[in-house]
């Protein structure tokens, strides 16, 4: 399999014996090929999964859950990577560093939404799911299965300022 025939971005990072503050003096860049693409129509919200990818979606269709790790794909520039505070559009008048939001501009743009899963088509690559905030045509950086084991906090906590979100993702979402 040839992965020069996806579209590739890359992650830039700093090696810790290399990072000085407020300076990188090197970097080292890591390559990421998508898996798929976020597709978003009037039917509804899929992840549409390349053809090369598909057998990992094996047995995904018995869990309820998916965890989608995207790029943002629109906030992959000099502007956004370099935005380390801000004030998030959900808490007015707080400045907080970037890492304690789920902004999209951040330092390397990758977000993470964990959605339910409508169906899964191993053959088409197509996993139907609700609710993700992104966007259309957003690129899938990898899937993982929710294990409920492994990915809920029993006793999690937020800011004071944050208290008036909701304990559970709605229904009918908080995206797009």
């Amino acid at each position: 399999m040839r992965r020069d025939k996806f579209n590739k971005f890359s992650i830039v990072l700093p090696r810790k014996d290399e990072l000085k503050m407020n300076e990188f003096s090197k970097i080292e860049i890591f390559k990421l090929n998508p898996i798929g693409y976020v597709r978003r129509t009037a039917n509804g919200i899929r992840l549409e999964i390349l053809e090369p990818f598909r057998p990992a979606l094996k047995q995904l269709d018995h869990f309820s859950h998916v965890m989608v790790f995207w790029w943002a794909h629109k906030h992959d520039n000099d502007k956004s990577r370099s935005t380390l505070q801000c004030e998030p559009p959900y808490a007015r008048g707080k400045i907080t560093g970037v890492f304690a939001t789920r902004a999209e501009y951040r330092p390397n743009p990758i977000a993470m939404t964990t959605c339910k899963i409508l169906k899964v088509d191993e053959e088409n690559g197509i996993v139907g799911i609700t609710n993700i905030d992104a966007y259309d045509g957003t690129p899938i950086v990898d899937l993982k299965a929710y294990f409920p084991v492994c990915d809920r906090v029993k006793e999690a906590h937020i800011p004071e300022w944050l208290s008036d979100w909701p304990e559970w993702m709605p229904e009918e979402g908080i995206g797009l």
